[in-house]
Parts: structure tokens; sequence; C-alpha cells
């Protein structure tokens, strides 16, 4: 077989791992947890002359993973062989225990795995997986709870009224009993922004216990909030299942999702709506699709969680999507760090299907200033 650029050797024979850490534009918070900072581990693998390029939001320590532990694995394979390729880095793993950073380091190869070889078939990825559909719907997401009433407006504001993107979400589940009154505040103020027509969407990063989800739910009814995103840990499916019984708005969940057995346990629990799915954290588009299949089986739809230009090919190929949030952080370091990151301009990402892979290259000069490896 031969690949595109007269690459005829499908070898993959190098491997590189870099790390950068971006500071955030203001210290961002939501229910559960503050940061500062946002980090990148970003792998390159490289066959015949061209190179493909992949990433996992996660820890430096991925980067110590990939380049102690798969490496051996994945140079010397075949970059046509994604599957295989991922199939050898599972089992190389078994010990080191498969949720969490392995899987996360996993999902940075696996994406510039599936890169590389869409460059050496000179395809668009989403034409190489099997595209669905040409436009992915996205929603604004941010809203951080340390945001000021100023701030959100800004925000929220921008995404629907100058992006004419119909759908956004905000950051609520502080602590009911400090201050209970601020969630629905902000939600009020967030439904003022973006008037009657937008979609209004929260997520409580399991902030609140099952009681005080139900009346949050209760509560904020007048303001038509249609996605209510963990009200409660995402780990607690019993809990789940019984305010998605007892709420208007649906009830979502799976960003934490490591693996195949998870989707499904959520999944037959009849925990959500919506699935949620990462793949810079379920080890990839390898098994993000698959996670997809798993949720087609119990007749729901996924929502891509996040790094929203690693998941516009894999979103457009299947049938079964909901939308992609099109994550404040993330959009950002995209747009700052990666030529071809794409527009979300009238609340759909469209896959450059001019451009082989992913579309994306990175911009070495403007991510240097942040690179720690």
């Amino acid at each position: 077989m031969t690949a595109a650029h007269g690459a005829c050797d499908t070898t993959i024979r190098d491997l590189a791992v870099s790390v950068y850490t971006v500071p955030t534009e203001q210290p961002e918070a939501d229910g559960t947890l503050q940061w500062s900072q946002t980090t990148l581990v970003v792998v390159e693998p490289r066959a015949g002359d061209l190179t493909g390029l992949g990433w996992s939001y996660a820890t430096g320590a991925c980067a110590t993973l990939i380049e102690d532990v798969l490496r051996e694995v994945v140079v010397g394979s075949d970059a046509l062989d994604v599957p295989a390729v991922w199939e050898a880095m599972i089992r190389h793993c078994r010990n080191l225990g498969r949720p969490g950073i392995v899987s996360m380091a996993v999902a940075a190869v696996d994406i510039a795995l599936w890169d590389l070889k869409a460059k050496l078939l000179d395809l668009p990825l989403c034409r190489l997986l099997g595209q669905v559909r040409t436009d992915v719907p996205v929603y604004g997401s941010g809203g951080f709870t340390s945001y000021d009433e100023q701030t959100l407006t800004r925000q929220l504001s921008g995404w629907v009224h100058e992006l004419g993107i119909p759908r956004v979400k905000i950051k609520i589940g502080e602590s009911w009993g400090s201050e209970p009154g601020r969630d629905l505040t902000r939600i009020a103020v967030a439904r003022q922004t973006i008037g009657d027509d937008a979609e209004l969407y929260v997520d409580a990063n399991g902030g609140y216990t099952r009681g005080q989800a139900v009346r949050m739910a209760h509560a904020m009814a007048g303001q038509r909030v249609s996605w209510f995103e963990e009200p409660v840990s995402s780990d607690d499916l019993p809990a789940l299942a019984d305010i998605r019984r007892e709420i208007e708005p649906d009830v979502a969940a799976g960003e934490y999702g490591y693996d195949l057995h998870y989707f499904q346990r959520m999944c037959a629990a009849r925990a959500v709506d919506c699935l949620q799915a990462d793949l810079t954290r379920c080890a990839g588009i390898t098994d993000w699709l698959r996670a997809a299949a798993v949720a087609a089986s119990h007749g729901l739809q996924v929502s891509a969680h996040c790094a929203p230009n690693l998941h516009a090919h894999p979103a457009a190929s299947i049938p079964n999507l909901r939308h992609l949030e099109y994550f404040h952080d993330h959009a950002r370091i995209e747009n700052q760090l990666f030529d071809g990151a794409l527009n979300p301009a009238g609340g759909d990402l469209r896959p450059d299907q001019g451009r082989p892979g992913l579309g994306l290259t990175l911009d070495r000069t403007a991510a240097e200033p942040y690179r720690r490896r």
C-alpha cells in the first residue's frame, strides 16, 4: 500500500513528547475545584516524512509514562494499525492501573496515531473514521463560579450574541449551606443575558447532595434550565438515577470515564439522559468511538467533553452525537497554540475537509514560552 507524499514506509520511527502549562486568564473554579493553569501533554509520532499530533489535558506525569513505558510498544509498529497499537499499549500497562494517568497517556498517543494514519492516507480524519455529519453542534462552556457577574455576562453574551452559539453552560454547585442563593442568582443572570431563545445548561461538578440537587432543580425551574450535569458525584449511580426520575432537566455525566466498563455501568444504571465522554481521558479516539457505541446500545446520545478541536472529527463520525462542549480554557489554548483551530461561529464546528488528519499544526513559537519539558 502506498501512503501519501511518497511515504511508502508506514513504520513508526520516533515518538516525541512535550509538556506545556498555560496559565488561565484569571483564577477559575467550579463547585468542587479551583485552578489557575492547564497542562497539555503533546505527542508527535513520526512515520516516513509525516508526523502525527495529539495531546491530553492531563499532568506532566503522563509524559514520563509515555517515554518510559509506551514508547517501546509504539516505535516500530505500523502506523496504519492504530487499534493494534492501542491494544498493545493497554496490555503493556496492565500492572500500572487502567484508569487515570495511564488512560490519559494512552489517549495522547492514540489521538496522535489516528492523526498520523489519516495524514499517511491523505484524508481528513472524519473521512477516515466515516463521516456522518459535516457540522458538529457546540455549546459554550465556562461561567466559572469564580467569575463576578460582569465577567459572566460578558462571556455568555460573546457566545450567544456575537458568535451565534445557541446553547451555553455555567458552573454551579457551591456550598448550599454557606451561599444557597448565589447559584440561583447566577442562573438568573445567565438567562437574562442569553435571552429566551438560547438553551441554558448548568454543571454542579458533583457539588450537591441528592436532596440539594433535587431542590436546586425545582428552584431553577423558572429559568428553563434544560441540562443538569453531575448534580451529584458521577460515581453515585443510584443517586443520579433517582435524581433523573425526579427532575425536569436532562441529567448528564460521564466525563470521568476511563474505560468501557465505566460507560456500560452508567448506561445500564439508567443514570443519565445523555452520556458524556472525553477522548483525552478514555484512552483516545479508539475507545471513545466504542463508548459512543455503548451509549447507542442503550438508546442514548453522546456529548463530547471539552478539547473541542480534538473531538470535532470523531464527533462528526458518530450518529448518536448530541453536541460538543466548547470549553473556554481549552478553546483559548487551542486557538493560541495550534494553527487550524476551528471557528464555532453559528453554533457548529466544521472539520476542515481540505487538510489531512485533524487539520492542526502546533505553533512552536507560540507554545515555547509555556514549555515545561
